[in-house]
């Protein structure tokens, strides 16, 4: 199932172009039907999957418990191995890919004008490229999907990009470029150091994981990796590319950056940087957790400074993704939890900001929220969902978002309670730039694009409202986000055991459990059926 689905968008994107050109739309119906047919093929697993598969514990590091696991050869001479698997961890940011990609379609359906085969086939490998880097278990190729996703991408933003594309398609190329050169080159030291220790060319996840290295040598190959996912996620001082990334990208670009590209950073350090290195991340802990503090407050300040919505949004997600950072190197269940769900409450909350963000833009021709004012009155379907989304991207109880970042405060107080105090201040500086955008953007004045109406009643400049297909997409999102805030507990079983995988590293380097003052899940069981 993994191969056909990689092979299925790659394909996909190859005929795109051709099906365009016999019969004009018909590239976002392949893809459409691609998406749906992946789907199709990876809730498939939810019928085969048991409950009791992924949540034994493990014997020991070098072996992870997949759902499904697939190996050929590939490059024999230099122990390079065809290698895909899926646990509950990949089968979730699966999910999350495959849906993005479906809402992206769905609300930018007719916004692309011009080589719209050519757009498909990029979009679709992009997506292709992103499935690999959630499931390659050989390094070398999860290294080759993690390029595969960055060209498509690339080429998105400087062909279907605003008006400074072509300067924000080089500065994205160079900065995630740059990172992945770095991490090939610990690929090659880490297959290196393996080599001279047993004899064998590998470059097999399940085999590195028991490679032995001096702490030196693993300190500089971790942070190899860790440059490289921290550019992606991103953290401070590697975010600059992010805004302008984000503001000249297409809407559909842009909703693939925060909803998914973003999270690859996120799945590299919990997959490869803390199990290969177990030592070198508690040592690197500290800087690492005052990062992503920095991030939170520093994103918040730089959103609220902003006038061009795209902008603001753009760093936000620089503030939120700095939880994630702050939960992952704080060591314990409770903030790990967080951090998880974080990502997919921060993708669908993100998602759907840009998605409404992008039709204000096509429609006003403008992304300044000075020019937007009274939209309530004159769109009041989009202006319900851009005041719902942007309260749940400020943490509002009862949605996901709000979940997520107060497990991570909760676990990383544990472990630092002045950084955790520290990131705090971000959950209000969210209140305040959320607050502003919607009454900037919503409220206040009509703008001259929006008051200016030929007739009593209608719509000024042809504005038109969200359609029914735009109102279902975003009702999805919303409903999920619900879902989560109110029981997110689905989610947070689906990826424990690789919670478990992640921390058993540094449980055995303390040789104890990491950050007991915050409780385990099991801890946190009380008597109500065995329902967490």
């Amino acid at each position: 199932m993994l191969a056909l689905l990689i092979a299925l968008m790659a394909t996909g994107g190859c005929f795109a172009p051709l099906v365009e050109k016999a019969r004009p739309g018909g590239g976002r119906w392949l893809t459409l039907a691609i998406l749906l047919a992946a789907c199709a093929l990876l809730l498939g697993e939810v019928a085969a999957f048991s409950p009791t598969r992924g949540t034994q514990p493990l014997d020991s590091l070098a072996a992870p418990d997949w759902w499904q696991q697939v190996s050929l050869p590939w490059i024999p001479r230099f122990g390079i191995r065809f290698s895909l698997a899926l646990d509950g961890l990949s089968f979730a940011l699966l999910l999350l890919t495959l849906a993005m990609g479906l809402f992206a379609l769905l609300a930018t359906w007719s916004q692309v004008k011009y080589r719209c085969g050519f757009f498909y086939a990029n979009y679709l490998w992009v997506l292709a490229g992103i499935v690999g880097v959630f499931t390659a278990v050989d390094l070398f190729l999860f290294f080759f999907f993690w390029e595969v996703m960055l060209i498509p991408m690339l080429l998105l933003i400087a062909i279907w990009g605003y008006e400074a594309r072509t300067a924000a398609a080089i500065k994205f190329f160079i900065f995630t470029q740059a990172s992945s050169l770095l991490m090939l080159v610990a690929i090659i030291a880490l297959v290196f150091i393996h080599y001279r220790a047993t004899g064998e060319v590998t470059f097999a996840y399940e085999a590195l994981l028991s490679s032995q290295r001096s702490p030196e040598a693993a300190y500089w190959l971790m942070l190899g990796f860790f440059v490289a996912f921290a550019v992606k996620l991103p953290s401070i001082p590697f975010h600059t590319w992010l805004p302008d990334a984000h503001t000249q990208a297409p809407t559909a670009g842009s909703i693939l950056l925060a909803a998914i590209l973003l999270k690859t950073g996120a799945y590299g350090l919990i997959r490869f940087v803390l199990p290969l290195f177990p030592e070198a991340s508690q040592t690197f802990a500290p800087v690492a957790m005052a990062l992503g503090a920095i991030s939170v407050v520093y994103g918040a300040v730089l959103a609220f400074a902003q006038s061009d919505m795209k902008r603001l949004v753009a760093y936000s997600s620089v503030s939120h993704m700095g939880f994630v950072l702050l939960g992952i190197y704080a060591f314990n269940v409770v903030a790990f939890q967080g951090a998880l769900v974080q990502l997919f409450a921060h993708g669908l909350s993100t998602a759907a900001l840009f998605a409404l963000v992008g039709r204000l833009q096509h429609q006003l021709h403008t992304r300044d929220m000075g020019h937007m004012g009274g939209l309530w009155s004159t769109l009041p379907r989009l202006s319900a969902f851009v005041l719902f989304f942007a309260v749940a991207s400020l943490g509002l109880p009862g949605l996901g978002n709000f979940v997520a970042e107060f497990l991570v405060l909760l676990g990383a107080f544990g472990r630092s309670a002045p950084l955790a105090v520290f990131a705090a201040l971000g959950m209000i500086g969210a209140a305040i730039y959320a607050l502003v955008m919607v009454q900037r953007s919503l409220f206040g004045p009509p703008s001259a694009q929006v008051s200016s109406t030929p007739d009593a009643g209608a719509l000024p400049q042809g504005l038109t409202d969200l359609s029914v297909r735009e109102w279902l997409a975003l009702l999805a999102l919303a409903l999920t986000l619900v879902f989560i805030g109110l029981r997110p507990q689905p989610l947070m079983d689906s990826v424990a055991p690789a919670i478990e995988k992640a921390l058993a590293g540094e449980q055995a380097v303390t040789s104890k459990p990491v950050a007991r003052s915050v409780p385990t899940t099991q801890e946190m069981t009380i008597n109500t059926g065995g329902r967490p």
